[in-house]
């Protein structure tokens, strides 16, 4: 994972964007048990098939997911090596800015 410094804040984005909505996370979740048919997701989550479209073509964008056609039906899972990338993106954001250890000043300026 890049430092703090060489941050590809547009991977970084396009991470956060898909991780940001309800439906995709519920998607996740799903997933998280294992491969699963379009229909299984679009009937577990009472979804009409265009918007479930929408969101799962957003986490395939974004490479949380992944799918694979058998027949007419699309099956979807869970892209572990996009979650590692996840999880050191957090990881960076999170400790990096501690490591100056600037404290907020009271009063004055704050940059010298």
């Amino acid at each position: 994972m890049p430092t703090a410094t060489a941050l590809d804040l547009t991977r970084s984005a396009q991470l956060f964007h898909a991780l940001s909505d309800e439906t995709r996370l519920a998607v996740l979740e799903m997933l998280r048990e294992g491969e699963r048919c379009v229909c299984e997701l679009q009937d577990a989550l009472d979804a009409a098939q265009s918007r479930l479209s929408f969101h799962l073509k957003v986490l395939r964008e974004a490479g949380l997911v992944i799918d694979r056609k058998e027949g007419r039906w699309s099956y979807y899972r869970i892209n572990a090596e996009a979650f590692g990338e996840v999880h050191d993106l957090v990881r960076v954001l999170g400790t990096e800015a501690t490591r100056g250890k600037r404290t907020l000043r009271v009063f004055g300026r704050c940059c010298d």
